[in-house]
């Protein structure tokens, strides 16, 4: 097996490992709408495993997908095999690949202690803290504010890019000889619009922090959920966006399975 066929088959297992815990944060984001529990986010519903039947060999299975989806993403930023850098729009989607790359070698740690006991399960929305944690930091440094500020139009640029694949539902990387079925469409459509919204928010409080010179205004998926279900009709409004994020989790076991890519291997190493 070569080098490209090993990453993307660590690729895909990461898809898989996106997917499962995506389900999970729908399931939990639901319980909280429906009865008021504790919101969990990426890292809190990878400690829920811990406790699970074979659970810590999920989580190293967990840590190897992540990796491996990682490595796929940060290979795309700095190798650019679409060449997407002929256009702004392409140098925004490289940005969004080593974004997407590095939050999943941090959740590639994070699975990969839990699962060699190396740290207690975090309940909960331990990436909340995080966020407030690194916020104050960029503040303390020269142009922070102007920093923090671009950070939080990077993650609106996101939203809007999830916002235009959840509206046009296209989906050309699951499409082979026959075309993804139309309720694969639906999925991905409800599974995209629900991160859309997430990321908005994160931007939002992002931005908020740096304005306001507060880094404890900043937040994460924990934050955005919980300021959901704090509104008016939250219990509806959260319901609905627990299930699309659900479904993205299970739009992402279809990618694990059907979509096409393959990892190229860095010039570096060839």
């Amino acid at each position: 097996m070569t080098y490209s066929d090993r990453m993307t088959l660590f690729a895909r297992i990461g898809f898989a490992a996106r997917g499962l815990v995506y389900i999970l944060i729908g399931w939990f984001a639901l319980d909280v709408a429906s009865t008021g529990g504790e919101v969990k986010d990426n890292q809190g519903a990878l400690g829920s495993m811990v406790d699970a039947p074979l659970g810590h060999v999920l989580l190293a299975i967990c840590a190897l997908g992540f990796a491996g989806y990682a490595i796929w993403r940060l290979t795309e930023a700095a190798m650019d095999p679409e060449n997407c850098s002929r256009t702004l729009k392409g140098k925004f989607k490289r940005v969004g690949y080593a974004m997407s790359g590095i939050s999943h070698v941090i959740l590639a740690v994070a699975a990969a202690r839990l699962a060699l006991r190396q740290t207690s399960a975090q309940q909960g929305s331990p990436g909340d803290a995080s966020a407030e944690s690194w916020s104050a930091w960029v503040l303390s440094q020269p142009g922070g504010v102007f920093l923090l500020v671009l950070v939080g139009l990077i993650l609106f640029a996101v939203a809007a890019t999830q916002a235009i694949k959840a509206y046009k539902a296209e989906f050309h990387e699951l499409d082979g000889h026959t075309p993804a079925p139309d309720y694969v469409r639906w999925i991905g459509r409800c599974g995209y619009a629900a991160r859309a919204l997430i990321f908005a928010l994160i931007g939002w409080f992002i931005i908020s922090a740096a304005l306001n010179h507060d880094p404890d205004q900043a937040g994460g998926l924990g934050e955005a959920l919980k300021q959901l279900r704090a509104q008016e009709e939250g219990t509806i409004i959260l319901s609905v966006v627990a299930f699309g994020l659900g479904l993205f989790g299970v739009f992402s076991l279809i990618e694990a399975r059907y979509r096409r890519m393959r990892v190229a291997k860095p010039d570096f190493l060839r």
